[in-house]
């Protein structure tokens, strides 16, 4: 038996973490039993935050280009590629990945998304053929068509949409009208407070208050001075 491999400790900072859902740890931990499957969905996890966009997917290729991940993957005598292939299509079976198919002619690109909101859309995209080949290596397959507008705005204004934020805008599709995140979101753009929290406390003080403060009459410095009351509590929830 080798020797343990002590591990030397995490780094510190914001820009050194991975966010993982609540899912993950509640529903997820405890029913993954095989080992492979668990380092691919991790794995996919950090691959797609440290993606650009507001889709993100990763190919086989990109696991498989990764020497030191590959290498740690269990294969009983088998080649590390059949045991990548199996911990996958475990994730898919699982329901943790989603695998869509894209075809061009000849070429052939398979890739896997998160199973969010914004996965599931892309998923969508695939099957009625609104994706398309690129020139690059790295992304070689990209959406015609855009994510739904709150989603876009939250890219382009706030910060990259993460699964995580991305599932915060899911919940609060469901919750509030999307005109009401949009107004919101742009509301946080304006008064430079670029971050989903304080988007939150604006559409939760709309709910619990009604919407008036923004008809026309009302006082906007009174109005600014509630959201970032309410911004400023602590909530546990990150950016």
């Amino acid at each position: 038996m080798s020797a343990l491999r002590v591990f030397s400790g995490f780094s510190e900072g914001a820009r050194h973490t991975v966010p993982l859902p609540t899912e993950f740890f509640r529903d997820l931990l405890a029913e993954v039993d095989d080992l492979n499957e668990l380092k691919v969905i991790l794995y996919t996890f950090w691959f797609l935050h440290r993606q650009g966009g507001a889709v993100r997917y990763i190919r086989a290729v990109d696991y498989q280009r990764d020497a030191a991940f590959m290498a740690g993957l269990l294969c009983e005598g088998s080649h590390p590629q059949r045991a990548l292939s199996r911990a996958l299509q475990r994730a898919v079976e699982r329901g943790v990945l989603l695998r869509g198919l894209v075809r061009s002619g000849e070429d052939e690109v398979e890739l896997f998304f998160l199973n969010t909101s914004v996965g599931r859309a892309a998923l969508q995209a695939i099957q009625e053929g609104r994706w398309r080949f690129t020139e690059s290596r790295d992304y070689p397959v990209e959406v015609e068509e855009e994510l739904p507008n709150i989603y876009r705005l939250y890219e382009q204004h706030i910060a990259p949409l993460t699964p995580m934020i991305a599932e915060r805008l899911r919940e609060a599709e469901e919750t509030y009208p999307p005109q009401w995140i949009e107004e919101a979101i742009r509301i946080a753009v304006e008064n430079n407070a670029r971050s989903w929290r304080y988007v939150e406390a604006i559409l939760r003080r709309w709910k619990e208050e009604g919407k008036g403060e923004r008809k026309a009459g009302a006082d906007p410095q009174e109005a600014l001075r509630k959201y970032s009351e309410q911004w400023r509590k602590p909530s546990g929830k990150t950016r």
